[in-house]
């Protein structure tokens, strides 16, 4: 198979660790652009510049090399919603810091949020379970602070962090499909907002 014209130059020899993440990054481009199916083990390994047997020396097989780059980034998303719930004590900064996170992670380069949220293997069991349990963790996170601020029950905090996160997901996705229409400190905060009118009227236990 020809090279791709982004291949790079075979024969670098590097750390088993600098190598994975050479493979994860040149994994990530194919798979932005052509999707899981259509990607191919030749075309990632000639756009690290390595031979197919290395690849497969750090991955045995496509679906594990996927799923070791999904890991990276439902990670980046979870660790991003627990900083942002950590910058601050107060709420309402609390609210608009979680949706910057959500903002600043489909705004990461590369697109990877594209691996996570729109990938053509949502459906397979351990892509959907990374997704669905790291979506479940940021729910967690806030609802731990909501119960903690309000007289909120376990299972209505609970209901009210799944909310928040599924609209600091979707409002964050589908501002990526407008090309930036609205500025992205604008639009971040434009939901911040609406959020915390909703959630702002809940009674404080203090």
């Amino acid at each position: 198979m020809t090279a791709t014209p982004d291949a790079k130059p075979r024969g670098t020899r590097l750390p088993r660790l600098a190598r994975r993440r050479q493979l994860l990054s040149a994994a990530q481009e194919v798979f932005v652009e052509n999707g899981y199916h259509a990607a191919a083990m030749d075309e990632i390994a000639d756009r690290a510049g390595v031979s197919k047997p290395v690849l497969y020396q750090h991955f045995p097989g496509k679906l594990e090399l996927y799923l070791a780059l999904l890991d990276l980034h439902v990670d980046d998303m979870v660790n991003r919603c627990r900083e942002a719930l950590a910058s601050t004590t107060e709420n309402k900064l609390r609210v608009q810091a979680t949706f910057s996170a959500f903002f600043d992670f489909v705004s990461t380069q590369g697109e990877a949020f594209r691996l996570v949220f729109e990938s053509d293997l949502r459906n397979v069991a351990p892509v959907r379970q990374r997704v669905e349990r790291s979506l479940q963790e940021c729910a967690e996170m806030v609802s731990a602070v909501i119960q903690e601020d309000t007289g909120c029950t376990s299972d209505e905090a609970h209901l009210l962090g799944v909310g928040l996160v599924g609209m600091a997901e979707v409002s964050a996705r589908y501002w990526v499909t407008t090309h930036g229409s609205i500025p992205k400190d604008a639009a971040e905060q434009l939901m911040a907002r609406l959020a915390w009118r909703g959630i702002s009227g809940f009674p404080r236990t203090a």
